[in-house]
Order: C-alpha cells, then structure tokens, then sequence
C-alpha cells in the first residue's frame, strides 16, 4: 500500500513501488533536488503535515528526511521516522532542525556548505556597492525622468572604505578577499580570534560596529545569535554606517533596525533576509535608504545545480550507508 500526498489530502493508489525508498520532503524543495530525488526515491511532499493520519502509516517506511535552510525537523518529526538514515539539508544553515534529538536517534545531519560560498560573498559586495553607491535609487532616478531636472544626492565612495564582518567562517573570509580588491581595511569579530586571518578583531559586535563604515552580517543563525546585532550595535555604527545582512533575519532585530533607519541612526541598510520570510515590513518598502533582495545570494543556476548534486549525494550516501560527504559540525562524531 502507497500514499501519496496531493494537495492537502492524502490519496491511496494501492501500489508500492518497492525499487524506490521512501523519503520525506519537510519543505518545498528546489525543483533541482526534488528532480534528483524522484529518479530514485519515493518523495512524499509534507504528508506529516498535510495528513497525520497518513503519515502514521508510512513514517516507518521514511530513509531519509529533505529539507531546506529553513526547514523545520523537530524532535517529534525525528521520534516517528524511526529508520531514517540521513537528515539531508539543500542549504548551509539549519536551524529548524533540532540536530541533538536528531544525534539521540542516530540520524546524522548534512547540509550543502562551500558551494555556495561565492555567491553568497558576490551579492553582500554587491549590496555594499548597492547601498554605498545609491545604485538601485539611481535606477530609478533615471527611470522616472528626473535626471534633467538635476543630478542626484552624493553617495558614499566604497574603496579604501572600513569593512567589519560579523563572522569569519568560509563566506566571511570570502567577502574579505573581495573587500580587499577594493582596498578596504578588514576587521572581525568571531566566537573566536582567528589570528591567522592578518584582520583587526573585536571580542563584540558593537565594538567592531563603531571602528567600521559597512557592517556585513554572515553568522549563522539559531538562538545562539537571535538579535545579536540590537539598538547598540545600529548606535556604535552611527550615522555614516551601513549594515549589510546576507545571514538569518532572526540575526539583527528588525524593529530596532527599522528605528534606526527612520531615525538616521545608521546611513542604510542592504538586507537579503527578514525576520518573518517572506513577509517584509511593510516599512522598509517606503525607505530610500535600503536596498532589499529577496533571500537571493545563493541563487544562481550553477550554485543551485551544485548545492542540489550536494544534498542528493548526502541523501544517498545515508540511505545506502556510505560515507556522508558534508554533514554538520555536530554530527561529525556520529559518522565516523
């Protein structure tokens, strides 16, 4: 017997294809990684959710779990899927995953790191330059037919400009290598100092904020980092100073984000990520000082290709109990 989940209603078909494993899709997957997955697995899109009932029959059947960086995999998921092998993220971070109850089952974690390391590091220089440089404003300046009646305000030169980096993991370094094409001095700050990195770190965010002029966000999420940067941090930055965040929305605090765009507190901001995706203040649509991109610094054709070939590898990997090719910090120890 074999549901399938169509719309919100489970139907039964009455047939199991037993030359395919079954493995749960949590969210809506990259058409990418759905593809992969279908030339060899059975996938059943969200049926924990859409039919209970369902899924009661079938979570035992469940190898592997798909999901994305936003996905949600809680602890009572983890306790049904009793003989899932591989939790497989299409995503560097995972935060909605509860990664200790996965670790208690013994599902080991992956997710999709380094391929998309560049695109990632492009789009937070390019949201420098955008916000820094006024470029989506001059777009439209020149779109509206205001340009003969007088040039545009003056904006902020980029080059030889300070740059802080909330973060230096893999990306972090990546945005550091570009900033330095600009000639950009580098400073950090970290969970710890990186010495070998040759940049000037700060043990806090706000004090790395008030020795920079663009603050680029790219920690990972999580409560460990829920508001780290707040209303004193936006202060330390002051009101030459930008903020750039291509992490998590739950990173920065909106509303006091929002404040201090309204108040002048910092100069601008260029955001890929929102607290409540995608649902975006309606207050942020109406500000001339950001720029908004819509959690889009991954996406490109190539990246998403990869990080898809990446997910499908870890997925089968656990399923057939290979070698995981990039699980999780956490896990590490798990699959050894």
């Amino acid at each position: 017997m074999h549901w399938t989940a169509l719309s919100k209603q489970a139907v039964f078909t009455g047939v199991i294809d037993v030359s395919k494993p079954d493995v749960l899709a949590v969210a809506k997957l990259h058409p990418f990684y759905q593809k992969a997955l279908e030339s060899v697995y059975t996938v059943h899109d969200r049926t924990h959710i859409t039919d209970p009932a369902a899924f009661a029959a079938l979570a035992q059947r469940i190898v592997g779990v798909a999901g994305t960086g936003e996905a949600s995999v809680p602890r009572s998921l983890l306790a049904q899927v009793t003989n899932a092998k591989v939790v497989s993220v299409f995503g560097v971070g995972y935060d909605g995953v509860d990664v200790a109850a996965a670790i208690e089952h013994g599902i080991p974690v992956t997710h999709t790191p380094d391929v998309l390391t560049d695109d990632v590091a492009d789009l937070a220089m390019g949201l420098v330059l955008s916000v820094g440089r006024t470029i989506p404003q001059a777009d439209k300046f020149v779109r509206a037919g205001q340009w003969p009646s007088g040039p545009m305000a003056l904006g902020r030169k980029v080059s030889g400009a300070r740059l802080g980096i909330v973060g230096l993991g893999r990306i972090g370094k990546a945005i550091a290598r570009r900033a330095s094409g600009f000639g950009m001095s580098i400073a950090y700050t970290a969970r710890t100092e990186k010495p070998d990195s040759g940049f000037k770190f700060f043990t806090t965010p706000a004090e790395l904020a008030a020795n920079v002029d663009f603050l680029v966000v790219i920690t990972p999420g999580g409560a460990g980092t829920k508001h780290l940067i707040n209303a004193e941090v936006l202060k330390a930055l002051g009101a030459r100073g930008f903020l750039i965040n291509v992490a998590r929305g739950s990173v920065v605090d909106e509303q006091a984000l929002i404040e201090a765009l309204q108040n002048g507190t910092i100069a601008g901001a260029g955001l890929d990520v929102f607290a409540n995706e995608p649902n975006v203040p309606d207050v942020l649509w109406t500000l001339n000082n950001v720029v908004l991109t819509p959690h889009m610094a991954s996406a490109t054709t190539e990246t998403r290709q990869a990080m898809a070939d990446l997910a499908f590898a870890n997925m089968q990997a656990g399923t057939s109990g290979q070698a995981l090719r990039t699980p999780v910090p956490e896990c590490a120890a798990l699959v050894k």
